[in-house]
């Protein structure tokens, strides 16, 4: 065995050390293993040829120009006009923009032919969708949902507050904490009228925006779950009278997200 091509070999790959968890993203958004190995060592070598690369990133030289290939066509890496030619690595900012642009313009033609083909025989089977909806009511049945759903959020929340809604930020002002802290992404609409203490607490964890006669609230959340808050909105109303729909369906919080950013669009920030 011979020992030194061993220890050259974990050489490379020790250089080219990133962690697993930046590995595999790099692998959940359409990097290969060669791919990725290629782009580290432009990272650390700055630029090289093909012949370089093959050497430094243990990518087979028979393979080399296709990985190159690829990488050029995803917006990861350049080359120049020089003989042989050498290649560098772009901005990860770069690559990451333009595999986002690519996989969105991809679905959307695949969306496409897909629901042409697809649409027609879903309709002429006549199945209908189940999705599912509760009707609360009550103060206490309602909160219970909305503390159940914020706390399973993981992305993005976005949240209507009436001015009968001020026990309900109380109540969820830990969950919210914890999600803040988790890097979830919160925005909350509250009325010109909710006390200036809860505006103050909901603050500190999400963006705030206020509306003037702000009627009716909701939670949307993670673009998927949404409670809508239905009754008037006045201060001499019961709680009991208070009722609520919870759906798991994503149609209806498209909906429910494109309502909500019209009306942030109204509102004033504090």
């Amino acid at each position: 065995m011979d020992l030194s091509n061993l220890n050259n070999k974990t050489d490379r790959l020790d250089r080219l050390n990133i962690s697993d968890k930046t590995r595999r993203a790099l692998e959940k958004i359409g990097l290969t293993s060669y791919e990725i190995r290629t782009f580290t060592s432009l990272l650390k070598d700055g630029e090289l040829t093909a012949s370089d690369l093959s050497q430094k990133s243990g990518v087979p030289y028979s393979k080399i120009y296709e990985v190159l290939g690829t990488l050029e066509e995803k917006g990861w890496i350049g080359s120049d006009n020089s003989r042989p030619t050498k290649y560098f690595a772009k901005s990860p900012s770069t690559g990451l923009e333009t595999t986002k642009q690519n996989q969105e313009k991809d679905f959307s033609t695949n969306q496409k032919i897909i629901l042409s083909e697809l649409v027609p025989l879903y309709e002429k089977s006549g199945t209908s969708e189940k999705p599912e909806i509760w009707v609360l009511s009550g103060a206490v049945n309602i909160t219970a949902k909305i503390l159940e759903m914020v706390d399973s959020c993981r992305k993005e929340v976005m949240i209507a507050i009436p001015e009968a809604g001020q026990e309900l930020v109380k109540l969820a002002l830990p969950k919210l904490r914890l999600l803040h802290d988790k890097g979830v992404e919160i925005t909350i609409l509250t009325s010109d009228k909710l006390d200036k203490d809860s505006t103050v607490a909901i603050k500190r964890v999400a963006k705030v925006k206020v509306k003037e006669g702000l009627f009716g609230g909701g939670i949307i959340c993670d673009k998927r779950y949404v409670v809508i808050l239905l009754g008037p909105d006045r201060g001499d109303v019961k709680s009991s009278e208070i009722v609520a729909i919870w759906a798991d369906h994503a149609g209806l919080a498209v909906f429910a997200r494109e309502y909500f950013e019209y009306l942030l669009k109204d509102s004033k920030e504090i």
